[in-house]
């Protein structure tokens, strides 16, 4: 029967050519399929099974260009969270830009700035941002609004520094004048730590260890194919020193 299975699993793949995910039942010894449709996936799997489709022969390289949705790909080109990182979820908001961070929390821009420049790594807490807090977020880790959705000012402006960001975690109550903010009976006070994920939301007590993005193996595979593919240059814009370095790389 498990045979069977695998050579039923194997004629849906080749049929549907992408990945199935599967319902089945077995009853008196005999195998019954039950429904099929195309599996969910992770960003970093999406690539695996989009690159070894088509080198299967199964899909063409466009398709597996096509395949990959922009939004999932600028995931990979920031920190994300290691998945094996143990993680104390406290609270949950808008994934306003990807990437993960971990930082002391700070609540003005002006802290931000000072440690920043000091070699400390910064969480910028704010009920919501404003263009006075740019030098903040700029030296900041990340930044994580109580305030706000996917257009606020700090989801935009984080998103085109590159910095993750997490808005709208109605659940947190900022006190500037007391220096903390609570999560329920939970408190946070400045110079504590905290992670957040701009990718999912989430906000966690602690440093929770990140990967720093890949861009080789099957990423370089689908960039090198996307290089092969495209009929227009592209250029980068980039105003600083990290940001030309960051554009080299890419």
């Amino acid at each position: 029967i498990y045979q069977e299975l695998l050579d039923v699993r194997h004629k849906l793949e080749q049929h549907f050519k992408d990945m199935q995910d599967i319902e089945f039942t077995i009853q008196r010894g005999k195998l019954y399929m039950l429904q099929t449709r195309t599996g969910k996936r992770t960003t970093q799997a999406a690539l695996k099974v989009a690159v070894d489709l088509a080198s299967a022969g199964l899909i063409s390289h466009s398709e597996a260009v096509m395949r990959l949705k922009p939004e999932n790909l600028d995931q990979i080109l920031h920190p994300t969270l290691d998945p094996n990182a143990p993680r104390n979820v406290v609270a949950k908001g808008l994934p306003a830009s990807p990437g993960a961070a971990s930082g002391k929390v700070v609540f003005s821009a002006d802290e931000a700035e000072r440690l920043g420049s000091a070699g400390e790594s910064v969480l910028l807490v704010r009920i919501e941002t404003s263009p006075e807090d740019i030098g903040g977020i700029n030296a900041a880790k990340g930044i994580l609004t109580s305030r706000g959705g996917m257009t606020s000012h700090a989801a935009v402006v984080a998103r085109g520094m590159g910095r993750p960001c997490v808005s709208g975690a109605g659940a947190i109550r900022v006190d500037y004048a007391a220096q903390d903010l609570h999560i329920g009976e939970l408190v946070v006070r400045a110079g504590d730590m905290l992670t957040i994920d701009g990718s999912s939301g989430e906000v966690m007590l602690g440093e929770v260890a990140t990967v720093p993005p890949q861009l080789s193996g099957d990423f370089g595979t689908i960039m090198k194919w996307a290089d092969g593919l495209r009929r227009m240059q592209v250029r980068a814009n980039a105003e600083t020193p990290a940001d030309a370095r960051a554009a080299r790389d890419f």
